[in-house]
């Protein structure tokens, strides 16, 4: 895809890149935790879309512009919260952690829309990269992958990882006597 000129090339953007700025929002909203922090990100990663267009290869433009919303953020996140990096979390604590929590004690008729976005928030970033993108953007895993800049084992690990977390925290929150 190469624009002839600035004004065609305004427009193309306008028409590829522009209506997904919803989906570019929403996940750096969930990757940033607040909506100042979002704001920053998805405007940075539509000014450096805007200023790459031209590598566009006109395939799958909210695939390419999450790609850069997810290269923002971590950009971002180097600089501004250093201190939040990635979390190792491995099978042996979450298989620790079962003997503990009766799984049972979730229930679909008691789950609480907004224990389940705090509990989404609160994951390790590169898990809560995972979910919003399989979750609420509807990547396949394979989109992930390319998007994530990671093996497709690595994006079903993280999910499954992050599902079972979810699964405990959520079972903690609905669990009689449990937090509330």
């Amino acid at each position: 895809m190469v624009p002839v000129d600035e004004r065609e090339r305004l427009n193309l953007f306008e028409q590829t890149v522009l209506p997904h700025l919803d989906a570019a929002y929403n996940l750096a909203r969930w990757l940033a935790g607040n909506d100042h922090d979002a704001q920053d990100v998805a405007q940075e990663a539509t000014l450096r879309a805007f200023r790459f267009f031209g590598n566009f290869r006109g395939e799958n433009a909210r695939a390419w512009l999450l790609t850069i919303v997810r290269n923002t953020f971590y950009t971002w996140l180097r600089k501004n919260r250093p201190q939040e990096t990635m979390v190792e979390i491995n099978d042996e604590t979450l298989a620790n952690e079962d003997a503990l929590i009766e799984t049972n004690a979730v229930s679909n008729s008691t789950a609480d829309a907004e224990l389940v976005r705090q509990a989404i928030a609160e994951l390790p970033v590169e898990f809560r990269e995972i979910v919003v993108l399989r979750e609420m953007e509807g990547f396949s895993y394979k989109e992930i992958a390319e998007l994530a800049d990671v093996p497709i084992g690595t994006v079903m690990s993280r999910l499954a990882r992050a599902r079972k977390l979810l699964q405990h925290r959520l079972a903690a929150e609905f669990k009689p006597g449990g937090p509330s």
